[in-house]
């Protein structure tokens, strides 16, 4: 399990989701590593979220269209750096341990690196959540080969490459249609192992099972589509 620690190295943009998660905002904002840009893509929050990252120092990007693939694309989008990375804004991960992804990015340990959540208190995973996504590993197993244990949300990768991928989910299929297409595309892709606390608030998927549902519908969708040959140049 990786550590947080100082932000030498690469500088990266990070892209973070939100849909009402004022609660949350501070403390996942005064995590950012220092130097680095923190763009809070606001998904049609009514709860101040958008103005109160702004007053913190975030880049805000307004996505009306809801969605987290959605959310999260408008980000990649509006980002600048040669490094991506991804998190929750819900304060269940911590931001301060990106530098030590982009640093395994930029060495070429990884291309797309993925967090692996690893729950520190009880109720931080639920037991639908948890096993929604283990019946997602193994079909991701059987489609693309990859050996993951975790589609989870945070993760870092070169704004180049993701770009390239093409990536047309707007819905909760994004995450899993990245990994797919950067398997597609010859990428690398890993994990590390990530601590995992319960969220800030009320969780808009995973929180119930017909969130869950929801989210691996999309994402069984995502994986019954054909393989696309990806153009990923070096």
């Amino acid at each position: 399990m990786i550590s947080p620690s100082d932000t030498s190295g690469p500088r990266a943009d990070i892209v973070l989701p939100c849909l009402d998660e004022a609660a949350a905002l501070p403390g996942v904002l005064a995590s950012v590593p220092r130097g680095w840009r923190a763009i809070v893509v606001d998904n049609g929050s009514t709860d101040g979220s958008a103005e109160l990252a702004r007053s913190l120092g975030a880049t805000v990007v307004h996505e009306p269209r809801r969605g987290f693939g959605a959310a999260c694309h408008a980000g990649l989008l509006a980002s600048e750096a040669e490094f991506v990375c991804f998190c929750d804004c819900d304060g269940s991960l911590d931001p301060g341990l990106l530098p030590a992804f982009v640093r395994r990015v930029a060495d070429g340990e990884s291309d797309l690196l993925l967090g692996r959540r690893r729950p520190q208190e009880r109720g931080a995973w639920p037991l639908h959540a948890r096993a929604g996504n283990a019946a997602l590993s193994r079909m991701l197993r059987r489609r693309t080969g990859l050996r993951l244990h975790d589609l989870g949300p945070m993760r870092a990768a070169r704004r180049a490459d993701l770009l390239a991928l093409g990536l047309t989910d707007r819905r909760s299929g994004y995450p899993l249609q990245m990994v797919v297409r950067a398997a597609d595309a010859g990428l690398s892709v890993t994990e590390t192992d990530v601590p995992y606390l319960a969220r800030t608030g009320k969780s808009k998927v995973t929180g119930t099972w017909r969130g869950t549902w929801h989210a691996v519908r999309d994402m069984r969708a995502v994986l019954g589509e054909p393989a696309l040959r990806v153009g990923v140049s070096r």
